[in-house]
């Protein structure tokens, strides 16, 4: 069977609450990365801990993400951090769109022009999508057409390449969050959204994006969603601030790519 290349994302929100937790994770990820073959590794901390980090990062296994992007290239944006000063931090992926900063009203016009700023600076762009509400209707596919639609408006051919989906099943994320998804509907959600890419822009596009699951991605699911085929990687939350944890999800990934 042919080896997939997958990708494994850490988000790691705002934690961990020092510097030094936040070196010790790194440097633990960085040891557990030196064996894998086939698995490409980004960590996405705060902020304020990129430069830091940035130093400790020197191989091509485990790369620097940021949480996000301003709107604006510059100027007098109290509390933005710009493209600019992301790609002098040593970052090469930015997560856009993720469920909780749409929470907090993050439009998809305003994802959009992320994006674009994003691919523009020469970024890769994780584009998080996915549904509050799994209703029996189906009515769910048509959300997450929309984002698709609304996020990616304009951007061109050349340039989505550089795109990674994520998909985030918002019922199944956080601490509160009955179960996860399961593989099967995450095969059915990634059919769809390859579809709607085929629709945007081509066959070419659509078979070639990368798809992610972002649900409450844990060590003892894992394992399953791997065996999916469809999967090619995760966008880790709260698992991600475990080594351990982290550490055998990507031995598996090695293992199962």
């Amino acid at each position: 069977m042919k080896k997939r290349k997958l990708t494994i994302i850490a988000n790691w929100k705002a934690n961990p609450d020092t510097l030094g937790n936040a070196r010790t994770l790194f440097r633990s990820i960085k040891i557990a990365v030196k064996k894998l073959v086939g698995v490409e590794v980004f960590v996405c901390p705060p902020f304020v801990y990129l430069h830091e980090l940035s130093k400790i990062s020197k191989t091509h296994k485990l790369s620097l993400g940021a949480q996000g992007v301003s709107l604006f290239e510059g100027g007098a944006h109290t509390g933005e951090i710009s493209p600019a000063m992301l790609s002098s931090a040593g970052v090469s992926v930015i997560l856009i769109g993720h469920s909780e900063q749409r929470e907090q009203g993050e439009s998809d016009k305003n994802i959009n022009e992320k994006i674009k700023l994003a691919l523009k600076y020469g970024f890769r762009v994780v584009l998080c999508v996915g549904e509050k509400v799994r209703d029996r209707d189906g009515e769910y596919f048509r959300v997450v057409k929309e984002q698709l639609q609304k996020d990616l408006k304009g951007v061109a051919r050349g340039r989505v390449e550089n795109i990674m989906i994520a998909y985030e099943p918002i019922w199944a994320i956080g601490a509160h969050a009955k179960h996860a998804d399961t593989p099967e509907n995450f095969v059915e959600m990634s059919i769809f959204i390859r579809k709607v890419l085929n629709e945007l822009y081509s066959k070419q596009h659509a078979l070639g994006a990368t798809i992610l699951y972002g649900g409450s991605v844990n060590d003892k699911n894992a394992e399953s969603f791997l065996l999916c085929r469809e999967t090619q990687g995760f966008l880790i939350g709260r698992a991600s601030l475990d080594g351990g944890k982290f550490k055998e999800i990507l031995t598996l990934a090695h293992i199962l790519r």
